[in-house]
């Protein structure tokens, strides 16, 4: 079997296999406008590949050219996230009325999908087709981590705070090492990637690239993420009442919205809260484990509390670029689903899994960026404004998804992510 066609069948299953613990009520419910149903999930990374791939077996400068019927015809306006170049979409925020089609509907519109896209890959693909195939490889992955955070946003805001599944992974016992501080140096490096081959690996997505040189000033970088009982003594220091340490628009957030502890914490007030939600269930916070779904504003608030900052994008790929994640890293292939506490030891920890890291760095194109012409131009280059950097993935990123360059981006007040805090200092 073509090794992308076996690639295709794994990466398509893992995601079946994330919906399998659902009932179909589950699917089908929209927590918030940020977030989408399992349904909408299934259905849309489905009409990638159709749109994408089956109907762009011809290419026009860049833009897909329908080869035939589409399998659907409503699924184009249903399932199109915001591809304005393909046409008119349902309103993201409604996505959970959508109880047309079934979860068993999708379930077959999968199939045919994927019926369709191995018999492709068997007779033979072009490099452009590959490297459309690899990008929708790698889109599914990044649905398969916002399945799981939006399922998660979905049963924590249950008043019974249901599990996910059952019999999933215990709290970690493993104390928390001393936080060290572990000097960079400054100078010219380059960050970012250059273009994959002609079919489109070695992957990477758009916004990764052109590899640039960027002029860093010697820093030292926190050896690990930011522990709940880190986190909960500045919120017993007052942390959430002190204005001094928030950005104005934080100030705004925290208030406007009565935050006084990280999102899943319950129980007690504030610093005293006791249990945490996640996607095993309600349990005692472990204060050793990292703190996460904090947003940028909670993170650069602790950051100044701490007498520290937050690390450039630049500052952090510099670090983790002679890193790559090991076996031991608690991405979702660990199935902890949960941050860990960082294991003993020197030198840099936890760069990969258990939390994405805000960066201080501004979402932006790096120079000499040009989005891809047509409807692919529109993955990531539109998105380019208001928002901030995340690097190193989480215990819910799949292994094969993440490495050094990968930038995610989120609002700056965005918590329902595995978000969490790494910090730095000026040497």
């Amino acid at each position: 079997m073509d090794g992308l066609a076996r690639r295709y069948q794994e990466i398509r299953r893992q995601t079946d296999l994330l919906a399998q613990p659902l009932s179909a009520e589950d699917c089908q419910v929209q927590s918030m406008p940020d977030a989408s149903p399992t349904k909408w999930h299934l259905a849309h990374t489905s009409w990638f590949f159709e749109t994408f791939v089956l109907d762009g077996a011809s290419v026009r400068d860049g833009a897909s050219v329908r080869a035939g019927a589409p399998l659907q015809p409503s699924y184009d306006y249903l399932f199109n996230s915001y591809y304005e170049a393909v046409g008119r979409r349902h309103p993201r925020a409604a996505r959970g009325l959508l109880s047309r089609p079934s979860l068993d509907e999708v379930r077959r519109y999968r199939r045919r999908v994927d019926d369709a896209v191995l018999e492709r890959i068997e007779r033979g693909t072009s490099d452009e087709l590959r490297a459309r195939i690899v990008l929708g490889l790698n889109h599914e992955q990044q649905h398969q981590e916002l399945i799981l955070t939006d399922i998660k946003h979905l049963l924590g805001g249950h008043p019974d705070a249901p599990a996910y599944r059952s019999g999933g992974a215990p709290a970690s016992k493993t104390p928390a090492p001393a936080l060290d501080w572990i000097a960079r140096p400054g100078g010219i490096t380059e960050i970012g990637v250059g273009a994959p081959g002609p079919d489109g690996e070695p992957f990477a997505f758009d916004n990764e690239s052109p590899r640039h040189e960027v002029l860093l000033r010697p820093y030292l970088l926190a050896s690990r993420l930011v522990t709940c009982g880190e986190y909960r003594a500045f919120m017993r220091d007052g942390g959430y009442r002190r204005p001094e340490l928030w950005l104005s628009d934080g100030w705004a957030e925290v208030t406007g919205a009565h935050h006084d502890r990280p999102l899943y914490w319950r129980g007690g007030d504030g610093a005293d809260a006791e249990t945490i939600y996640t996607l095993d269930g309600a349990r005692p916070i472990a204060d050793d484990e990292p703190v996460v779904h904090v947003s940028y504003y909670e993170a650069d608030a602790y950051a100044r509390w701490a007498g520290a900052r937050l690390p450039t994008e630049a500052e952090w790929e510099a670090a983790a670029a002679s890193l790559p994640a090991r076996a031991d890293d608690n991405l979702a292939d660990t199935q902890a689903l949960h941050p860990r506490g960082a294991a003993a030891g020197g030198g840099l920890r936890q760069l990969y899994g258990d939390a994405w890291e805000w960066t201080q760095s501004a979402y932006g194109s790096y120079p000499g960026y040009r989005p891809a012409a047509g409807a692919l131009g529109e993955y990531n280059g539109k998105f380019m404004c208001g928002q901030l950097v995340l690097r190193g993935g989480s215990c819910a990123t799949p292994r094969s998804h993440i490495r050094a360059s990968y930038r995610n981006f989120f609002p700056a007040g965005t918590r329902w992510q595995f978000s969490g805090i790494r910090l730095a200092r000026d040497a």
